[in-house]
């Protein structure tokens, strides 16, 4: 009874950020601050512990089971929480039954492939969650806000046209419907963070010598695109929203609630897999009653 009532709260919380239908999607319908129903932090942590451990449980059976994939895609600006998401949310998860991915600028060798390619060797294999910390939707954010990107990818000068973020939105779509098709089920995430908490969270980072390694001027010269990579983003989800891979456009202000929010989907999709432990066949079971027997007749 208590799984079942856990399990139907991390769908009511998950929910509302879900957007499987893009056409009418506004971002500044979305507030990055709101913490819906959760009384606070505390309230919200304790509620992420309790999460930890149902996450742990259907990861077991997914990887046992072996059948299925989980595609987890982090995406948000700068110091929007993507490490920490990570980090707290799979803590709980054995390392064997989870990958992460972060993409960063492409190689030499990697632009002389379409830039799909080296995605694809990265989605995670049956019975495993794979999580991508930036992904091949950079190829419609990054490159979008800084068009000169594209001529690093060698493409020919007819095919960069008015039209190549529709097309790239088309080959993503395919690409997505083509990984679903083969039991790779996508879930995507967008940290919704506001300028003025990312700003808190670069004067952290200055403060702090701990963090200070994370700080990096090309962060703050992005933050100068602020508007063009908000409109990126509503174009983006407008254009990829699928039921197949849904968004969830999560508020990130607080963390903890970013935290609870896509452990909270995370649980609803892998429950919705209906995963169990493989059952033996009878034969199994006849050898592990032998191996029982053997074991019980030994002598101390």
């Amino acid at each position: 009874m208590k799984y079942r009532k856990q399990i139907k709260e991390a769908a009511q919380l998950s929910e509302p950020y879900c957007v499987t239908k893009g056409d009418k999607f506004r971002l500044k319908d979305h507030d990055p601050s709101e913490t819906g129903d959760v009384k606070d932090q505390q309230h919200g942590q304790k509620i992420i512990d309790h999460r930890a451990g149902l996450i742990a449980n259907l990861q077991e059976k997914l990887y046992a089971q072996d059948h299925w994939a989980l595609l987890l895609v982090l995406q948000g600006m700068d110091a929007a929480g993507k490490d920490g998401v990570v980090k707290h949310v799979m803590s709980g998860v054995n390392p064997q039954g989870c990958d992460v991915h972060s993409f960063k600028t492409p190689s030499t060798e990697e632009l002389s492939h379409d830039y799909l390619w080296r995605v694809h060797s990265c989605v995670p294999e049956r019975g495993k969650i794979g999580i991508f910390n930036r992904s091949y939707y950079e190829e419609v954010l990054v490159v979008r806000v800084h068009p000169t990107l594209l001529q690093a990818q060698k493409l020919p000068d007819s095919l960069i046209t008015k039209h190549i973020w529709e097309q790239r939105y088309e080959d993503i779509n395919a690409f997505e419907q083509y990984l679903t098709h083969n039991g790779v089920v996508i879930r995507k995430f967008f940290l919704h963070i506001s300028k003025k908490e990312q700003k808190k969270r670069f004067l952290e980072r200055l403060d702090d010598s701990k963090k200070n390694w994370k700080f990096s001027m090309a962060d703050v010269k992005e933050r100068g695109y602020w508007k063009d990579y908000q409109e990126a983003y509503e174009e983006m989800i407008q254009n990829t929203a699928t039921k197949r891979a849904p968004w969830y456009v999560v508020p990130a202000d607080n963390k903890w609630y970013a935290q609870l929010i896509v452990a909270s989907a995370i649980i609803t999709t892998l429950e919705e897999l209906d995963l169990s432990f493989p059952d033996v066949d009878k034969e199994k079971k006849k050898e592990l009653e032998n191996v029982r027997d053997s074991l019980l007749q030994e002598k101390n």
